[in-house]
C-alpha cells in the first residue's frame, strides 16, 4: 500500500494530473496516514531510521514547486538522457585532436542537434574534488577556466538543478566576439558516476545584453567516474554541443569548441593541483 501512496505522490508531478484539484494534499495526507499505519509505535530511533530511509521521497513529494519549476527539472532531466544517449552510441566518432598525454576530442553529427564534440580525459583527482569544483564551486570557474569569464546561478530548483548565467570569452583572436548562454543545468549521482547535464533555456528574468550574441548549448553533459583499477583517478567524459549563432565559417566553429574543451582539461588540472598543495601546506 505504501508503495501505491508513493506513486500518487509522484503522479502529482505530471501536468495532466497536477490539474486535478486537491491531488497534493490528498497525497501528503495518504502519505501521513500510510506511515502511521505501517509504523504503529515503533521505539524512537527505528522510528527515526525509517523515516530517514524515506526523507528525500517524502520531501519530493510534500514540497511546493511551480509549474514551471517543473518544466525546468524535467528539461534538465530529457537533455540529460538525451547527452548520454548520444555518448553511449560509439560508432561514427571521428578524432578531432589527440595530447601526447592521452586527452582526445573526438566529433560526429547527430541528427536533429548537429556536430557534437567528446572530450576524453583522466585526471589525476579523486572523483569527489571534481564534484566539488565543477558542481558546488561552479560559480568560480572564472577564476581558473579563461574561456570564462562568468558563471552565476540565477535560480536553484531542489536539489539537483540550477539555472544558469554564463559568459564567455572572446575565441580565436577575437574572431568570436563575447557570447553568453542561460541554461538549465542538473546533477545526479548514482553510485561511483556523476552526471553533469545542461541544456539552454529562457529565464524572463535574464534578457538579451546589448553587445553580447546570445548563444545555445545543445544537449550537453559531463560524465564523472573512477577509473576502474585505480580509484584516486577520474575519468572524465564531456559532451559538447553549441550553436554559436552569428555568421561563423565551419572551420572555426571546430576549432573553438574543440579547443576549448582541450583548455578545459588543462586548467581543470592546474585548478586541482593548485588546491590540493594549498590543502597540504595547510
Amino acid at each position: 500500500m505504501l508503495l501505491a501512496t508513493f506513486k500518487l505522490c509522484a503522479g502529482s508531478s505530471y501536468r495532466y494530473m497536477r490539474n486535478m484539484k486537491g491531488l497534493r494534499h490528498q497525497a501528503a495526507l495518504a502519505i501521513g496516514q500510510e506511515l502511521r499505519r505501517t509504523l504503529g509505535n515503533p521505539p524512537p530511533n527505528v522510528w527515526i531510521n525509517q523515516v530517514r530511509r524515506r526523507s528525500s521521497l517524502l520531501g519530493s513529494c510534500l514540497e511546493e514547486i511551480s509549474d514551471q519549476e517543473l518544466a525546468y527539472i524535467q528539461q534538465g532531466e530529457e537533455a540529460m538522457q538525451k547527452a548520454l544517449g548520444i555518448l553511449s552510441n560509439q560508432e561514427g566518432w571521428k578524432k578531432e585532436t589527440q595530447q601526447a598525454n592521452g586527452d582526445k576530442v573526438l566529433s560526429k553529427v547527430v541528427p536533429d542537434v548537429g556536430k557534437v564534440f567528446r572530450l576524453e580525459v583522466v585526471v589525476d583527482q579523486p572523483m569527489e574534488r571534481l564534484y566539488e569544483e565543477l558542481v558546488e564551486r561552479m560559480e568560480a570557474t572564472g577564476e581558473w577556466n579563461p574561456n570564462v569569464k562568468e558563471i552565476k546561478v540565477l535560480q536553484k530548483i531542489g536539489k539537483d538543478t540550477v539555472i544558469t548565467h554564463e559568459l564567455a570569452a572572446e575565441a580565436a583572436g577575437n574572431l568570436v566576439g563575447l557570447r553568453d548562454f542561460v541554461n538549465v543545468r542538473c546533477a545526479k549521482r548514482r553510485g561511483s558516476t556523476c552526471v553533469l547535464a545542461g541544456i539552454a533555456t529562457h529565464f524572463g528574468e535574464m534578457p538579451e545584453q546589448k553587445g553580447v550574441i546570445r548563444a545555445e548549448q545543445g544537449p550537453t553533459c559531463m560524465v564523472l567516474h573512477p577509473l576502474a583499477g585505480s580509484p584516486s583517478k577520474t575519468k572524465l567524459t564531456w559532451l559538447l554541443s553549441i550553436d554559436l549563432k552569428g555568421w561563423l565559417p565551419k572551420s572555426i566553429i571546430n576549432q573553438v569548441l574543440s579547443q576549448t574543451q582541450m583548455d578545459f582539461a588543462y586548467h581543470l588540472r592546474k585548478r586541482l593541483e593548485s588546491n590540493s598543495a594549498s590543502e597540504a601546506r595547510c
